[in-house]
């Protein structure tokens, strides 16, 4: 299991220079789970897509439903008190530190492309080029 964040979840549903390496992370490793915080995050980004008509509604709601059916039962919520430890002392924002704490919950990395988290939680924080190069 790996704890991947929303720019990870867009970059496997939506089209990007990072579809191919989220694909390749899905084959290594498929059981994906996110914080609740995701749901939100996800669907500002495909109202976004929706806006600039890269995609249309009924995309979107296609999309975020197979979202919703692969991290079904693979979310979690948060202990807020860790989430602000964890921003006061990264620097990094309270959004970012929910993946950070649901990683150090569940004791397994987070997957993603943000440098500010990679380099304030280099042991759990893991780009998806290294984590796909492991083994």
């Amino acid at each position: 299991m790996i704890v991947v964040d929303t720019n990870i979840i867009s970059c496997f549903y939506l089209s990007s220079e990072y579809s191919n390496l989220a694909e390749q992370l899905f084959l290594k490793t498929s059981d994906w789970s996110a914080p609740l915080l995701w749901r939100s995050e996800f669907r500002n980004v495909l109202s976004f897509y929706v806006r600039k008509e890269i995609i249309t509604l009924k995309d979107a709601y296609n999309i975020f439903d197979a979202a919703e059916n692969l991290l079904f039962q693979k979310e979690y919520e948060v202990n807020t008190r860790q989430v602000l430890k964890l921003s006061k002392e990264s620097g990094c924002s309270a959004y970012d530190c929910e993946f950070i704490n649901l990683a150090q919950d569940l004791s397994v990395p987070l997957v993603t492309m943000d440098k500010k988290i990679l380099k304030n939680f280099q042991g759990i924080a893991i780009s998806m080029e290294e984590y796909i190069k492991k083994q």
